[in-house]
């Protein structure tokens, strides 16, 4: 017998502004509309806006399929300053005089992590060992030894630069630390950085032009919210990650 499913089996195309926890994105729509089983796929940082996948009911059962496709983010690297948490959410642990640098030469250092990298998480993530997050460790001063993952950048560049702020593009896979990759360019070039904003602009073949401000969904009556859901046949039916080379 063919399993039936509801209107609200599936998946939203969420806006995430600047602030919540993909995690107080999730509390907000399951309190909000009263549904038990709510997830979201792939963690946006605090700060970091943009495409945040929130699937509904039995689609949760589609997350880490969801989850598993490759990412392109947005966003600006501020160069001159080091901090703990390789963004602007942290502390900040070092500042030093910005050289004269060219578009040119910005994209001629973002090249070097185009392609397989190992990548260790920072120590403010929610990656987890031996069951606590690393940002929970963090907090206490405690630093611990982390493994290495690999991940691969498809391409990276950047379009515009003006002292201290270069804003650029990413494509990645799944579990990169764009941060990361901004306090090691922040040290390629000799005098810091981090990342001062960033934007999720696709995540598989789902792009950030067909999501709703978190704001505006938490305001449509359930019938409205019916509408917006993504059945889970049609996402379980879905393409591959049609990523943007």
């Amino acid at each position: 017998m063919m399993q039936e499913f509801s209107a609200l089996d599936g998946a939203i195309l969420i806006d995430k502004p600047a602030g919540p926890t993909s995690h107080d994105v999730v509390d907000a729509i399951r309190r909000q509309f009263g549904i038990k089983k709510v997830g979201h796929c792939g963690t946006l940082d605090p700060n970091a806006t943009g495409l945040l996948i929130i699937v509904l009911g039995r689609g949760t059962k589609l997350s880490e399929k969801l989850m598993s496709d490759d990412k392109v983010y947005e966003g600006a690297v501020k160069f001159g300053e080091t901090t703990s948490s390789y963004d602007a959410d942290g502390d900040l642990v070092a500042s030093l005089p910005v050289p004269p640098l060219t578009l040119e030469q910005l994209n001629e250092t973002a090249a070097q992590f185009v392609g397989d990298l190992m990548q260790t998480p920072p120590m403010v993530s929610a990656v987890k060992i031996g069951g606590v997050p690393l940002y929970k460790m963090a907090r206490k001063g405690i630093e611990v030894p982390r493994e290495a993952r690999l991940v691969h950048i498809y391409n990276f560049r950047f379009s515009a630069y003006q002292e201290p702020l270069g804003q650029f593009r990413i494509a990645c896979t799944k579990g990169t630390y764009v941060r990361s990759i901004a306090h090691e360019m922040g040290q390629k070039i000799g005098c810091g950085a981090h990342l001062a904003t960033l934007r999720r602009v696709v995540a598989g073949k789902f792009d950030v032009a067909q999501a709703i401000p978190l704001a505006e969904v938490l305001k449509l009556p359930v019938r409205e919210l019916e509408k917006r859901v993504m059945p889970f046949l049609k996402l379980a039916g879905g393409q591959g990650s049609g990523i943007v080379k």
